[in-house]
Formats: structure tokens, sequence, C-alpha cells
């Protein structure tokens, strides 16, 4: 008999490739980027909470046993982000969107 019972992490990978919590929208990279800036896991419970105090144990833990994978993953998913913004900012140039906003408002009158 064991007297402890060695479970997985509480992590998903979603059919695009994105790694969340189980059971949850939580992306791997919000608990890492959380406990990286030095937030606890209590912190970070309260921060997020759809994810358990357990979980975020269990998570925590997966990422320091892990870390080179879980550092190449974050990376990764940085660097589609950037490029995925890239695409957006090209087809919808955010320079002047403020004043064009404003514009829009002092148009349609008070609301």
């Amino acid at each position: 008999m064991q007297a402890f019972e060695a479970r997985p992490p509480p992590l998903t990978t979603e059919p695009d490739g994105v790694v969340r919590v189980a059971g949850t929208r939580v992306p791997l990279e919000t608990i890492v980027a959380a406990f990286d800036a030095g937030a606890t896991a209590e912190e970070i419970s309260q921060q997020y909470a759809s994810v358990d105090l357990a979980s975020v144990y269990a998570v925590i833990s997966y990422v320091l046993d892990h870390r080179g994978e879980v550092d190449e993953y974050v990376k990764r998913r940085y660097e589609a982000a950037a490029a995925l913004r890239g695409k957006i900012e090209a087809a919808f140039p955010p320079a002047g969107i403020r004043a064009r906003l404003l514009a829009r408002r002092s148009s349609s009158g008070p609301a």
C-alpha cells in the first residue's frame, strides 16, 4: 500500500495548444506570470477565483519541476500573441484612435 498518491497537475491542453488550469479558462502563462511577479499561491487563488488553492499549488509545483519546458512554452505563447497583435495593428492602426473616438463622441451629442 502506498501512503501517498501522485497526481498529475491540473492542466489541460486545448486543441489550439493553449495549456489551461483544468476546469477553468485560466491559461498556464497567467499563473506563471503572477508567481514570477512574486504573488503567493493564496493571492493567485484570490485573483483568479475559478482556480482553487490546491490547483494553484499543484501548478506552481509543476512549474518548478519543469521550469525549462514551461519557460519555453510561455515564450512561444508571448511570441504568438505579439505576432497576432502586429497583424491586428497593421489592419487597424492604433495611431490617432483616441482622437477618432473623441470626434465620434462629440459628433453624436450628449448621451
